[in-house]
């Protein structure tokens, strides 16, 4: 039988393993490559992780707000819903609103700052834990496929690549949340719904504030995160 203090001592050291900082050419060429692929027609496939992210944030602020999460669902045309019961209006409610956009941003400028210090496992590992805490709360089939999908994806990365391989996935990752949640923040003025079901028009209303600045406030947060990630990664390489 398999020794469980051994398993933890196991997985222990592969999270803590350390992994070489990346090379300019590895930050270059990965960089260019995700945001190659973010142009193509793959960006509708590569939006779903976006988007789970995206959902994650909503769910982590209505968390944090003390609302209760009632449910994420993920769409096929990459579109998500977070659920979350509480009071219609209020900080709680405009903190999980405006968490949603910003939310890959944040994830990919952590992921870029333990990549540039060394630790790109560490940051699969709490990939890994992100989609787990995720996946709990998904209540549609295609969500459900999609996480899985996502989590063995990452989870292969983490047991099995070198670290040289693992650092370079977690820096792919890091540029697929950064660019993506920007393009995905520069897009939502023109994707935006006719009944007024996006995370801008809900905050305008709840807040007063016009749409216009919500819409602004996500491009800059999308702007700030891949201006921090570009500072984190560039930083070891002078």
């Amino acid at each position: 039988m398999t020794d469980p203090a051994g398993a933890v001592a196991e997985i222990w050291r592969r999270i803590v393993a350390p992994s070489p900082a990346p090379a300019a050419l590895d930050v270059v060429l990965i960089v260019a490559v995700v945001g190659a692929l973010l142009l193509l027609p793959t960006w509708p496939r590569l939006r779903h992780a976006i988007t789970i992210v995206h959902e994650a944030g909503h769910g982590a602020a209505a968390t944090l707000t003390r609302r209760r999460l009632a449910g994420i669902r993920l769409h096929s045309d990459s579109s998500g819903l977070t659920v979350s019961v509480g009071r219609p209006r209020g900080p709680g409610m405009a903190a999980t609103l405006l968490a949603g956009y910003p939310a890959p941003s944040v994830v990919g400028v952590l992921i870029a700052w333990a990549v540039a210090g060394g630790h790109a496992a560490a940051a699969l590992w709490g990939a890994l834990v992100l989609l787990l805490l995720v996946l709990v709360q998904i209540r549609n089939w295609f969500g459900l496929w999609t996480v899985l999908v996502a989590g063995v994806l990452v989870g292969a990365v983490t047991w099995f690549a070198d670290p040289v391989w693992q650092m370079r996935a977690a820096l792919a990752v890091a540029a697929l949340l950064v660019l993506g949640g920007l393009r995905a923040a520069v897009e939502l003025p023109a994707a935006r719904r006719r009944d007024g079901a996006s995370d801008a028009d809900q905050l305008a209303r709840i807040t007063r504030i016009p749409v216009g600045v919500w819409l602004l406030v996500f491009v800059l947060a999308g702007l700030a995160g891949a201006a921090a990630a570009g500072a984190l990664l560039i930083a070891p390489l002078r």
